[in-house]
């Protein structure tokens, strides 16, 4: 299986998490790891982070992995207030 990516532009929010999740999870089942671009997320709220929290749980169940790239300083300070970011990022 090769490796998918998404790129997240916008809100990544209660308004579009629900829309995402089919698709991601969809994704990461089908590849050995999913890879998603976060550069372009303007606003990330509670919805989203808990679907990076399932996206995590579910590659620790199935052996794949989640790659976050192409960060930026809403979705790092996000991860950072909920004391995230080692989980995504654990060179950090």
């Amino acid at each position: 299986m090769a490796e998918h990516c998404e790129k997240i532009v916008g809100e990544f929010s209660i308004y579009t998490a629900a829309a995402l999740k089919p698709k991601l999870l969809e994704a990461l089942a089908a590849a050995s790891a999913l890879s998603l671009d976060l550069s372009g997320v303007t606003e990330i709220d509670s919805a989203g982070i808990q679907l990076l929290l399932l996206l995590k749980r579910e590659t620790l169940k199935s052996g794949s992995e989640l790659r976050l790239t192409g960060s930026n300083p809403v979705v790092d300070e996000a991860l950072a207030l909920c004391n995230l970011t080692g989980l995504f990022n654990p060179e950090s």
